[in-house]
């Protein structure tokens, strides 16, 4: 009985986040038959929407074996998608990466690497900033966008990187300040992992900060958690 408890339990969980990943979805199909919607807007409630199902996954206690299978298969739908479009709107800005390939990739890994350990917090820090950070900066660099920087060829502009900045800093002193408290240590561990997930995202060729920036802010911020609380 016990057994069949947990089964249902863990089969509950997976339908919430079926049900707002079909809520994004629907969401994205609606917009995208908006006369007045543009592609990566479109994308980007993608990427945001399917981003926050880290927080579900930390919320609900998902286990990480389900969070990792997951990933697999989605990664596996979106390599598909390249060729046959199974998930339109993904990569529909006139640009080929693989970007969403990579974000799926980065999920999986950090749930592996941190569910186990009992630092969930660090994979929610690493997804959300790429979620809110990346999503967010692309935006208002494309619409505000007007002071424009190359780096190794890659065009950036300063209000998408201070947008990266700002949100990443939100994301990860938020979640600190839930898990360890008002230290001194929370704003300056954020400070520094937002400084450093904005320079990542600014070498975003071929969609490689999609696994950079989730895997870097997640892995520093753990690094310097350790090393200053121990």
């Amino acid at each position: 009985m016990v057994g069949d408890g947990t089964a249902l339990s863990i089969v509950s969980k997976i339908g919430i986040v079926a049900c707002w990943l079909a809520l994004v979805g629907s969401s994205a199909a609606l917009l995208r038959r908006s006369p007045f919607a543009q592609p990566e807007t479109v994308r980007k409630v993608i990427h945001i929407g399917v981003g926050n199902v880290i927080l579900l996954a930390w919320w609900l206690q998902i286990p990480a074996w389900v969070g990792v299978a997951a990933s697999i298969l989605f990664g596996a739908i979106t390599l598909l998608s390249y060729r046959y479009a199974i998930v339109p709107g993904l990569e529909s800005v006139g640009r080929k990466s693989l970007g969403t390939f990579f974000y799926t990739v980065s999920i999986g890994v950090l749930i592996f690497a941190f569910w186990p350990r009992q630092g969930p917090e660090y994979a929610v820090i690493g997804i959300l900033i790429m979620t809110w950070g990346d999503g967010l900066a692309a935006l208002v660099g494309q619409r505000f966008g007007t002071h424009r920087y190359q780096v190794w060829g890659i065009t950036k502009s300063w209000e998408g990187s201070l947008t990266m900045a700002v949100a990443s800093y939100g994301v990860c002193s938020l979640v600190l300040l839930g898990v360890q408290g008002n230290l001194w240590q929370t704003w300056g561990i954020a400070l520094v992992v937002a400084a450093v997930a904005a320079g990542l995202e600014a070498f975003s060729r071929l969609g490689i900060d999609n696994l950079t920036v989730p895997i870097g802010a997640a892995a520093l911020c753990y690094g310097l958690n350790q090393m200053l609380l121990g």
